[in-house]
């Protein structure tokens, strides 16, 4: 369990300076304590503030009603545990044996909340600034257009296309990172059975540089346009 977190760190592209903490974000009240029920509050609270402030910023036009119906379109149950299922979250996720064998870490309400867990855990391991930075990365696209229905993500496309045909599951490495702290640009090959080449995606966290390698390696195989 601990080289997923460190996978998953690697994920997140934040890295804890506090272990525990992490840990305790990915624990479900059903492993015992301490466990994630607190971080979830102040999860909560910093989603509704940084998201509403996102929102503000990038729609200067929309009215208080309008701005409030946007955000509770990115911060509801459904739209947080599908951001938590890209970011492979659940395979982390520490539960009680009932939970795990009743398959607690697809449960979208345990997604959602660990989600919540770790934002928390973010701020109170580091500051605002990279809270900030890592929910503007798992959110741009819902900000840009909320009412807008996500469709099933690139990374997700690409693993059942290769679950389907048999394949071993896509891989991604992270090949650079550039720019200033607070502005990074992420660089990621992703590789697959099929192609003995890989396909590069760049983007402003690591996940929207793997979506991005992953939807160019769907360009290669034809499955998109």
């Amino acid at each position: 369990m601990v080289a997923k977190q460190e996978q998953l760190q690697d994920t997140l592209a934040y890295q804890f300076k506090d272990k525990a903490l992490l840990r305790q974000a990915l624990t479900h009240r059903s492993a015992g304590k301490p466990n994630n029920e607190r971080l979830e509050f102040l999860g909560d609270a910093l989603l509704d503030f940084i998201v509403g402030e996102l929102l503000f910023s990038a729609h200067p036009e929309a009215s208080e009603g309008e701005l409030t119906r946007m955000r509770a379109a990115i911060v509801n149950k459904t739209a947080l545990a599908r951001m938590a299922g890209e970011l492979q979250i659940g395979d982390a996720i520490y539960l009680g044996a009932g939970e795990a064998n009743s398959g607690g870490k697809r449960r979208e309400s345990i997604l959602a909340d660990t989600l919540e867990a770790i934002v928390a855990a973010i701020y109170l391991d580091s500051s605002i600034e990279p809270c900030r930075t890592f929910i503007t990365g798992i959110t741009s696209e819902l900000i840009a257009n909320p009412k807008q229905q996500r469709r099933k993500d690139y990374k997700t496309q690409l693993q059942e296309m290769m679950q389907a045909q048999g394949h071993d599951l896509p891989s991604y490495e992270l090949v650079a990172t550039s720019g200033a702290a607070h502005a990074q640009e992420f660089k990621v090959l992703c590789r697959i059975a099929v192609f003995s080449a890989g396909q590069e995606g760049e983007g402003k966290s690591k996940r929207a540089a793997e979506q991005e390698a992953a939807k160019n390696m769907l360009i290669q195989l034809g499955a998109v346009d």
